[in-house]
């Protein structure tokens, strides 16, 4: 009976192991190596991948601040020009404590997610779209956030 009694608990002890897999390997050792395509085998380092936060208005109420029409005329008229190949654009929501306040703004935003080249000039792009929203709106800032980003399509 002691004899069974010390198997079932071995038994016990050791079936939990049965179940689990072991870990994976570091991501380092099994991710594959971005190496682009055929048509554009060199395009996959060197590149950013930049977000931008456009505040539109107050969350609890739609009907003040940009409109989607004059959101959609900035990005023809401002961005898309100077990022014909691609973007992406999420409708977000957004809080922020300005100075002073007890309370955040809550905001109805745009998230505009661009990836490119790292030069010069794009970099210059980026900041004349932050710029022309400023401008456009008398907004105090438009939130950049960049990080480098290895590309493949």
């Amino acid at each position: 009976m002691r004899r069974r009694t010390c198997l079932f608990v071995l038994l016990v002890a050791l079936a939990p192991a049965g179940c689990m897999r072991p870990a994976p390997p570091p991501a380092s050792a099994t991710a594959p190596t971005l190496s682009g395509d055929a048509a554009h085998p060199a395009r996959t380092q060197g590149w950013v991948d930049t977000q931008l936060y456009f505040g539109l208005g107050p969350a609890d109420h739609p009907q003040v601040g940009v409109t989607e029409a004059q959101w959609r005329d900035f990005l023809d008229t401002e961005v898309t020009p100077r990022f014909p190949a691609g973007l992406s654009v999420l409708d977000i929501y957004g809080q922020w404590l300005d100075q002073g306040r007890s309370t955040p703004s809550r905001l109805r935003s745009k998230l505009l997610i661009i990836d490119y080249p790292d030069t010069p000039e794009n970099r210059k792009k980026i900041e004349a779209i932050r710029s022309a929203w400023k401008q456009r709106t008398g907004d105090q800032s438009v939130l950049r956030v960049s990080q480098p980003a290895d590309v493949s399509f």
